[in-house]
């Protein structure tokens, strides 16, 4: 998902480059909201990954304790 946000942006500055603003606007755009999609995705992802770690770890505790 970054690599499309990372294509975008490139795609965006090569028009900018060229001086076609409508399609450098509308790809920064487009990768602008990639991005933040992505940020989202990756901060759930590790909200959840230190949930399960959290619960494991308490499982394993009252395992060895029994």
């Amino acid at each position: 998902m970054l690599n499309y946000a990372l294509t975008f942006l490139a795609i965006a500055l090569i028009a900018a480059l060229f001086g076609y603003g409508g399609i450098a606007t509308a790809s920064a755009g487009i990768a602008q909201f990639i991005f933040v999609i992505f940020l989202l995705l990756f901060i759930g992802s590790l909200f959840l990954h230190a949930m399960r770690a959290t619960n494991s770890n308490d499982r394993r505790r009252s395992e060895s304790t029994q």
